[in-house]
């Protein structure tokens, strides 16, 4: 193997460069409020947006660029995924070795780019990882970076940090103290992460483990924010339980996962005031949660999605994909958004522009303006104003280059895992129902 003169890693062949082009469409979401173009073109040059407006403004120094008509479609942003967990095919089958542990490390990097990709083929060109075993998720940034392999942009967490035993323990991010925290951000900061993900409180896939629960305190929390903010990482907080949000928001985490607001009694009760200090701090949140309980007749998959965008609280698109949807489940989310009450163009935006700025990307990625990277997405009809028109996909764009999706199965949401080989291994939501009963039971016990 060598290098080509950029210093890339390249096998048999130096590296594709993207294609220079124009192209045009019926339409423009520029991924801004209101920012829609009518008849436009976008030019793109060495990967990048070089330029965007009205087709027939095209200046003339791009005239003599190949030009791609799609004269009823939408081009829009690609998607950002802001919560995934790629790795998670790895804890479904193990190497068909006599001892498939020492092949750990692989084994998560190599199964982590199946979904990256699958993500990609509906639209998904930026993938945040937010918990990956054995770093699997910078390896795989990294390789897809110096284009030794095809995938979505990522933006890596490494292992969780948790509690001795807690939510998502087997990941290897168990610290018990500050002096514990600093010093595993600090080697997350040498293995190269992006992000900062904590487990503020249980979660419903780790046997034993409480989601209304707080795992840490306010002052274990805001020392991470504060190591992880002096080394340039961003903060992702996977938070259930309300203590936990609150928490995390006097912590000044930078992103919540989840944000159910389950009350100590294993209630969910939604807390205005929260979600208003939520709203004032700038927080991002990916409302992906648990339905409510007790149960809430026709609730959807986000369902306090609603009560924080009637807050101000800015919701990004994150789904738990790989732990809780398949890949094929981006777009569903979506619909989802839109069935909880937010409006079409508030998703896409949500899909786009803040999705970048929620994984650290502003600047970068999420709009069609010039500069950004030329990261777009071909889509038959007006997904501003029909959200399920983002299944009409006809071309995938990264950085300049088409994307070769590859063949992914329709979600149904009645058999969420039937294209997706991770299967839940334990029952959250029954493990919240067993705990109330046996609070109730208890409640009634004679103890004289």
């Amino acid at each position: 193997m060598s290098k080509n003169q950029s210093g890339t890693y390249r096998l048999d062949n130096p590296i594709q460069q993207p294609t220079d082009r124009v192209i045009t469409a019926k339409r423009i979401f520029t991924g801004r409020r209101g920012g829609t173009i009518a008849d436009a073109a976008v030019a793109i040059q060495r990967g990048r947006i070089a330029w965007v407006g009205s087709a027939g403004e095209l200046p003339a120094e791009y005239g003599a660029l190949p030009v791609e008509s799609h004269p009823e479609a939408t081009l829009t942003p690609g998607f950002v995924e802001t919560h995934a967990h790629l790795g998670g095919f790895a804890y479904e089958f193990d190497p068909d070795v006599p001892e498939p542990e020492r092949h750990d490390q692989g084994w998560h990097a190599l199964t982590s780019l199946a979904p990256a990709r699958q993500l990609a083929s509906v639209g998904v060109t930026t993938v945040q990882s937010l918990g990956a075993r054995n770093f699997a998720d910078v390896v795989l940034r990294e390789v897809i970076d110096h284009h030794i392999v095809a995938g979505p942009r990522i933006v890596a967490a490494g292992p969780q940090l948790t509690t001795s035993g807690g939510h998502s323990w087997p990941t290897g991010g168990e610290v018990d103290s500050i002096t514990e925290i600093k010093k595993k951000i600090r080697d997350h900061h040498k293995a190269g992460v992006d992000v900062i993900k904590v487990m503020a409180t249980g979660g419903f896939g780790t046997f034993g483990s409480a989601p209304w629960n707080a795992q840490f305190t306010t002052e274990e929390l805001r020392a991470l924010v504060e190591e992880a903010h002096r080394l340039g990482k961003r903060t992702a907080a996977h938070a259930h339980g309300t203590q936990g949000i609150r928490r995390s928001v006097e912590a000044g985490i930078d992103y919540i996962a989840h944000a159910t607001f389950i009350s100590e009694d294993g209630i969910t009760r939604f807390d205005p005031a929260l979600a208003d200090q939520i709203a004032e701090k700038g927080i991002f949140v990916d409302p992906c949660s648990p339905p409510s309980y007790p149960a809430v007749e026709g609730e959807t998959s986000t369902p306090r999605a609603k009560e924080l965008y009637d807050h101000g609280v800015k919701i990004v698109l994150g789904h738990d994909i790989g732990a809780v949807l398949p890949p094929s489940g981006y777009l569903y989310g979506m619909e989802q958004l839109v069935a909880s009450g937010l409006p079409e163009e508030e998703v896409l935006i949500a899909a786009t522009s803040r999705g970048a700025a929620a994984v650290g990307l502003a600047g970068v990625t999420g709009v069609i303006e010039a500069g950004y990277e030329a990261d777009l997405l071909v889509i038959r009809g007006n997904p501003i104003e029909n959200i399920a028109d983002t299944k009409n996909l006809d071309e995938v764009i990264i950085g300049g280059f088409t994307f070769q999706r590859d063949h992914v199965e329709p979600f149904d949401p009645a058999n969420r895992w039937s294209n997706f080989e991770l299967k839940p291994r334990l029952s959250g939501l029954d493990a919240r129902t067993q705990w109330v009963e046996r609070a109730e039971r208890a409640a009634s016990h004679p103890i004289d």
